[in-house]
């Protein structure tokens, strides 16, 4: 029998949002609608060649802490550089924090954020099918990410950005990047830091937003 064609990895070594269900049930309705398989795991061991050969999309689900064995990481790489999609979703910002590669397809690290609050979500590139469904200013209501490094660089493509001026706390000023995307050899990457709340899977828009990273990631 064939493994599922979308893999979400659901383990976490640190902070576990109360939001990985509801996250892991969302994706995998929209794998369905798509007419995809999606299985949910825990184990390490998924992550291997054997393991995600022919997998259309792997998802880190709010990982967070060290949740890759070595030979995982070897596996997800050649997955993604081969031509893999890897969507990374909130908490997947703080995960393999020891691992150089991750650390560059990423382009930066997570740093804190300020308390859950409204604010706004501004569309960079409304040409994106994981931002076209989003009006241009997107009243939202999420942790706000900040990052180690600024993460816009020559290999990031920017979708969506915080509106620093609609919330408290934020230190990046007006390029504020909240969810991007780039190309990896062959592969491809898309994070969103958005996602933070159970009832975010829920919301008709956020749900947009994921279903068109989706649409980018695997077409």
């Amino acid at each position: 029998m064939p493994a599922p064609d979308v893999l979400l990895c659901t383990r976490t070594a640190g902070y576990r949002h109360a939001s990985i269900p509801d996250a892991a049930d969302a994706l995998t309705a929209l794998a369905a609608g798509r007419g995809l398989t999606a299985e949910a795991t825990e184990d390490p061991a998924a992550f291997s060649v054997e393991g995600l050969a022919g997998r259309a999309l792997v998802v880190l689900v709010s990982t967070t802490g060290t949740v890759l064995t070595p030979e995982g990481r070897t596996a997800l790489e050649a997955y993604l550089r081969g031509g893999g999609a890897l969507l990374a979703l909130h908490a997947a910002a703080n995960a393999e924090p020891d691992w150089p590669f991750y650390g560059d397809l990423l382009g930066t690290r997570f740093a804190g954020h300020p308390p859950l609050q409204p604010g706004a979500v501004l569309v960079e590139d409304p040409r994106h099918p994981a931002a076209a469904p989003l009006p241009p200013r997107w009243e939202w209501t999420d942790e706000w990410y900040e990052y180690t490094s600024h993460p816009r660089t020559p290999d990031v493509h920017v979708l969506l950005r915080a509106d620093e001026t609609s919330y408290q706390g934020g230190t990046l000023g007006d390029d504020h990047p909240i969810a991007w995307c780039r190309t990896v050899e062959r592969g491809r990457f898309l994070f969103t830091a958005l996602g933070h709340a159970p009832e975010a899977y829920r919301d008709p828009s956020f749900l947009a937003h994921l279903d068109g990273a989706l649409t980018w990631l695997i077409g």
